[in-house]
């Protein structure tokens, strides 16, 4: 589990691709001590476990199902990508809860300024506007934000000056894929009331049961 607060930044030193497989070689470009083998990291908020590390490096392996579903696959040597550690039982929920488990992949539309910070809006597949709520939580790129407005397929953040500074989305264009979670309270939400709406007609509205009968049958 983890909280979407980017610890800092890290620069891929290697990339062993084995097939639909591959090894990731991460430089931290921050202290990041005590690291421990089978811990998880989130790399652009994938969760990824610890094989091999030494002073301020650290190896991952990323599975076929992992690629297919992230834009890890497109890192290269020198990427910059986020990083936080797993949360720990005490610490401060700075921003959500983030499983690292992404959903799917968004795609950078537009950027603008607005004061000191930027807004940037991104299109995402249709089958997941249900979980992106106006002022709820989305995770880009392991990136905690609040989403300002959203549409069936797009959602639009507003990125102050820090954030800029402390993760790697000052280098995203129009164009640029990122790895999206949507809020993990709204699909256990979505995954508890799908059968009882499908129960009473689908398509996300239940169908009304108030009938003549029903009304007599409680005294009307």
């Amino acid at each position: 589990m983890f909280t979407g607060l980017i610890q800092g930044k890290g620069r891929i030193e290697a990339v062993e691709a084995r097939g639909a497989e591959t090894r990731l070689k991460i430089r931290t470009l921050f202290d990041l001590p005590q690291i421990v083998p089978g811990e998880s990291i989130a790399v652009n908020g994938a969760c990824l476990t610890v094989e091999t590390f030494g002073e301020n490096w650290f190896t991952v392996y990323a599975s076929a199902e992992t690629l297919t579903h992230t834009s890890l696959g497109a890192l290269k040597t020198g990427s910059l990508v986020n990083l936080e550690r797993a949360l720990a039982l005490g610490d401060r929920l700075g921003g959500h809860m983030v499983s690292g488990h992404v959903d799917c992949l968004a795609t950078v539309a537009d950027i603008k300024p607005a004061g000191e910070s930027r807004v940037y809006t991104l299109s995402f597949p249709a089958e997941y506007g249900a979980l992106v709520v106006p002022k709820g939580s989305v995770t880009l790129d392991g990136i905690s934000l609040t989403v300002n407005d959203c549409g069936p397929e797009s959602l639009s953040v507003n990125i102050i000056p820090a954030t800029q500074q402390g993760t790697t989305i000052s280098g995203w264009t129009p164009g640029t894929r990122v790895n999206m979670e949507t809020d993990l309270i709204g699909k256990y939400v979505q995954s508890m009331l799908g059968p009882w709406l499908a129960a009473r007609g689908g398509g996300g509205k239940p169908a009304s049961t108030l009938s003549m009968d029903f009304l007599r049958e409680h005294g009307f």
